[in-house]
């Protein structure tokens, strides 16, 4: 078998997991119930967000809060200041790209 098969948790309940973190690639797999987030941070890579269900709530730097559904994917460039709740009743579930690894970036800004 030349593919390499990764394992992602089926669930409803917060969970917060790294799937692949390689030369290439850190891909994560997370999943939020309502009222829950993740810590205020910066974007240690140029990150890209694929929504698979519910609506994401999402502050970047200093703007306002945006919505995002199911079926979109965010592309958000390294060294941005990240909001992400789900404000919602729906799972919210999505994966975060990370290219390239974050251990080959710079250093982040503080906030």
């Amino acid at each position: 078998m030349i593919e390499k098969v990764y394992k992602v948790t089926v669930t409803n309940d917060k969970t917060i997991e790294r799937i692949v973190d390689d030369e290439h690639v850190n891909l994560n797999h997370m999943v939020l119930i309502k009222d829950t987030g993740l810590p205020v941070h910066v974007s240690n890579s140029n990150v890209y967000m694929v929504l698979v269900r519910g609506t994401m709530t999402i502050a970047l730097d200093d703007e306002q809060a945006n919505l995002h559904q199911a079926g979109e994917i965010l592309a958000i460039p390294f060294n941005t200041k990240m909001e992400v709740t789900n404000k919602h009743e729906d799972v919210l579930e999505f994966y975060v790209l990370k290219s390239p690894n974050p251990k080959d970036m710079p250093p982040v800004k503080q906030i």
